[in-house]
């Protein structure tokens, strides 16, 4: 039965122990599958491109990789639909089998890009993503979204108890060379 290879696992054959050779591709393909889980994916079949460079050093292939790919959810505060650009970077060493055991190796003359392309992902996308930084959120009451009813925005309700600290005025701080009230009297002392 013939292994398939997805458009992620790339064959290197023409750089295979040959130490100072190098090749840059430009993949574009669809995701194989949903990368993330929560509010914010990259959803099966959207589009990944993929700049990766791919340099053979004596311990094996080098690969440096940027990724761009749109990941689709919905913001955290106001439940809307939003797309987040996601762009990471990512670089590792595809060594070859020497009987030592090692994360990411050549094997059959290709290396597999996908799962470091699924990680770098993942990791790279918002946990509580928002579909703009002052995003109101929802009307705990009605459950509208604030932004579209901004007469239903309330000020910001200040807690009782700490209310005693209100009229304090933060001091300021000159630096390290500068001395509080306390430690002057001291100095004088």
């Amino acid at each position: 039965m013939a292994t398939k290879h997805s458009v992620f696992d790339l064959s290197v054959r023409d750089l295979v122990n040959r130490p100072g050779e190098m090749r840059e591709e430009r993949i574009s393909a669809p995701a194989p599958e949903q990368f993330g889980e929560a509010l914010v994916a990259v959803k099966e079949g959207s589009a990944i491109d993929l700049d990766v460079r791919l340099e053979s050093v004596h311990e094996g292939i080098l690969v440096t990789a940027e990724v761009d790919a749109t990941a689709d959810g919905e913001c955290g505060r106001c439940l809307i639909e939003l797309a987040v650009p996601v762009q990471v970077e990512f670089q590792e060493l595809f060594g070859y089998h020497g009987g030592e055991a090692i994360e990411y190796e050549v094997q059959d003359d290709h290396v597999d890009l996908e799962p470091l392309i699924r990680d770098a992902v993942v990791l790279a996308l918002p946990f509580q993503p928002v579909c703009r930084p002052d995003c109101p959120g929802l009307d705990p009451e009605t459950g509208v979204r604030l932004a579209d009813h901004p007469e239903l925005v309330t000020p910001e309700h200040s807690d009782p108890r700490w209310a005693a600290l209100a009229g304090f005025q933060a001091s300021e701080d000159n630096g390290p060379d500068s001395m509080s009230g306390a430690d002057q009297q001291r100095e004088e002392r």
